[in-house]
């Protein structure tokens, strides 16, 4: 033999030159001896290569393939290629067997020829290629590779999906994809730029439906209201609170609801003392009365009363502003008061019982006198009393709850006694007590 030539590349690509000639008889036709791997072809009358790989029982054992050159056989990678040279000049065509499934192409594997050139043979785009479904091929120079997809892993020979969520890729929630992963956040955030943290989201900002005030929290909001407003059951809405039905003391007078707040009025003849309190009018000082020259006004709870400058009636007759004097020369003054002043005053209803509400007091006194109270008309119902203080005072006392509009007009007599003297007299107050409607 010639020799067996060898050229390797890195995919193992193997170059099989004919390096035995067949085998010629030294001495005459009946010499049929031939070199070890040819065996004597009678019909041709020469040497012939034996095919190893077809004769030899697994020839090459695993994951080797088996490749038949003359004189012998080759145990090379599957992923190998054989290229035999062209036969020598004059050698017989049966005196280089080649095998049958291999083509001539002098180009190395992977590469196919085009004219003088080796262009790349791109197996993926040929379907040339044996990478698995779930794979995906990659052409490379003179070959090809089996790549998994991105989030993919390989696992024996198939690519796997790879579950990035047990990695903790993200802040909130990890939600698994084939080939990929996506990150989600709980109500109240929302993704950040790197599409894994979560941030804060600002709902004041975005339209919350609070429907007066809104606070952001971290995750989520607050709605509030306004003073005078509650927070419904929804949480969102704001109801109007009703404060006059929380309490009866917020105004004196009368409460009057409004939305988000409330105000206070009073009656006619009153005035807001503040916001809450009710203060009398006087019509009187205001010059807001109706009275004639020949009256005077009277000041009431809630109004006022037009009285006669003089109301002095016979047999009395008027000696000063309110006051009249019997004289004691007029026989009917006799059993009367000696004088009577007239005074008005206004309390209102509901008043607190027993209660004091004026004070008589002696504008003379007489030595050795001895002065005592009563009252001597208008007191029919016994609503009042007098409880004496001292010697020139009593205290007119309501004994019983009234109620207005009413009016009475009480004769409150002081009587004086002189026992050392045989001397009495008496005076009159004629008080007019006005009862107003309202309980203030």
């Amino acid at each position: 033999m010639r020799g067996v030539c060898l050229s390797l590349s890195l995919l193992v690509c193997v170059w099989l030159l004919p390096c035995a000639e067949s085998q010629n008889p030294a001495y005459n036709d009946t010499y049929t001896e031939c070199t070890d791997g040819y065996q004597w072809d009678a019909e041709s009358q020469h040497c012939k290569d034996i095919d190893e790989c077809e004769s030899i029982p697994e020839a090459c054992k695993g994951e080797m393939k088996c490749f038949n050159h003359y004189g012998g056989y080759l145990c090379l990678p599957r992923s190998a290629s054989v290229l035999t040279a062209p036969e020598p000049a004059g050698q017989s065509e049966h005196s280089l067997p080649v095998e049958g499934n291999e083509a001539f192409n002098p180009c190395p594997p992977g590469y196919e020829a085009q004219g003088e050139s080796c262009l790349d043979v791109d197996e993926c785009a040929l379907d040339l290629h044996d990478c698995q479904p779930s794979q995906q091929c990659v052409n490379t120079a003179g070959a090809f590779t089996c790549q998994c997809p991105d989030g993919y892993s390989k696992i024996g020979l198939e690519c796997v999906d790879i579950d990035e969520c047990r990695y903790r890729y993200c802040q909130h929630r990890c939600v698994n994809v084939p080939g990929s992963f996506s990150c989600q956040c709980e109500p109240g955030f929302q993704l950040a730029g790197n599409n894994r943290s979560c941030i804060d989201v600002n709902e004041c900002d975005m339209g919350a439906p609070c429907q007066q005030r809104c606070y952001n929290t971290y995750g989520t909001f607050l709605c509030r209201c306004d003073q005078g407003y509650e927070l419904g059951p929804d949480g969102y809405s704001c109801n109007d609170i009703d404060e006059c039905g929380y309490s009866s003391y917020l105004c004196q007078f009368q409460c009057v609801n409004e939305p988000g707040k409330f105000s206070c009025i009073c009656p006619e003849g009153y005035q807001l003392l503040g916001s809450r309190l009710c203060q009398d009018v006087n019509e009187c000082e205001t010059s807001e009365h109706q009275c004639s020259d020949g009256q005077t006004c009277v000041n009431i709870h809630g109004g006022y009363q037009c009285v006669d400058t003089n109301r002095c009636t016979d047999p009395y007759v008027q000696v000063s502003d309110n006051r009249c004097v019997c004289p004691v020369v007029k026989p009917a003054c006799r059993e009367l008061p000696f004088s009577i002043v007239h005074r008005y005053m206004s309390i209102s209803s509901d008043r607190s019982v027993p209660s004091d509400i004026f004070q008589i007091q002696a504008t003379s006194v007489y030595p050795g006198a001895y002065n005592t109270f009563r009252i001597r008309s208008g007191d029919a119902g016994g609503d009042f009393y007098i409880r004496q203080i001292n010697n020139i005072s009593a205290m007119l006392v309501l004994a019983r709850p009234i109620t207005g509009p009413r009016e009475y007009v009480l004769d409150l007599e002081m009587v004086s006694i002189n026992p050392l003297m045989s001397y009495q007299t008496s005076s009159a107050l004629r008080l007019s007590i006005h009862v107003g409607p309202y309980p203030f």
